[in-house]
């Protein structure tokens, strides 16, 4: 391998503002596309033999450079102290229903969260986190949105098809089962009707009179 390649990269890498994918890197420092992984690697592997504080990752299709993991707590202590730049829990849920179902839009997302999502969707855009991607065929066409470069770069994935199976997150079948046995309601229940803490049939209206 070339003497002046790996100091190369670290040097573009350096003043990069986004991740570089290896067909850029290797026209700016004159070599193959997989010298250029090979070298991307080979630093990876020495940054993280040596326990530095960076490492060299390969997120959104692209290398650039990041904070390791295990200086995480230091590192928001120093970028999130007096500030406010966490996500909202709905905003949270919005973007991975956007991730998981992508391309989508806002009214398959309201119907599946079951509420507004005008709102959220706009800070979602503001951060960069998601964007239009396509037109719907169907009547209307409407407005599809996917996740972005920056979203897979906030989580460290090249891609995602690096997002954890949705499986992972459901329960096992028998629980599901369980669940839905403790939910169903007595054929006497259903006929008579739940009682409140008044006494009186849930299945009076207020403004009957008797």
């Amino acid at each position: 391998m070339a003497d002046h390649i790996a100091p190369a990269l670290e040097a573009i890498l350096l003043v990069a503002e986004e991740p570089l994918p290896p067909e850029l890197l290797a026209k700016l420092v004159g070599t193959s596309i997989d010298d250029v992984v090979d070298h991307c690697e080979t630093l990876a592997a020495e940054y993280e033999a040596d326990r530095r504080g960076f490492v060299l990752a390969r997120v959104a299709g692209g290398y650039r450079y990041q904070t390791a993991s295990d200086q995480a707590p230091y590192v928001e202590r120093f970028v999130l102290d007096g500030q406010s730049a966490r996500l909202s829990a709905a905003a949270l849920e919005t973007l991975a229903v956007v991730a998981y179902k992508q391309p989508v839009s806002r009214n398959q997302i309201a119907s599946i969260r079951g509420v507004n999502v005008d709102g959220v969707m706009r800070t979602l855009q503001q951060r960069g986190y998601v964007d239009e991607v396509a037109r719907d065929s169907g009547p209307g066409q409407a407005v599809l949105y996917g996740t972005t470069p920056t979203f897979l770069e906030r989580l460290g994935l090249d891609s995602v098809d690096e997002l954890p199976p949705l499986g992972e997150f459901f329960p096992d079948t028998d629980v599901v089962e369980a669940l839905e046995r403790g939910l169903r309601v007595a054929p006497q229940d259903d006929e008579l009707g739940a009682v409140d803490d008044d006494g009186r049939s849930s299945e009076s209206s207020p403004d009957e009179v008797p």
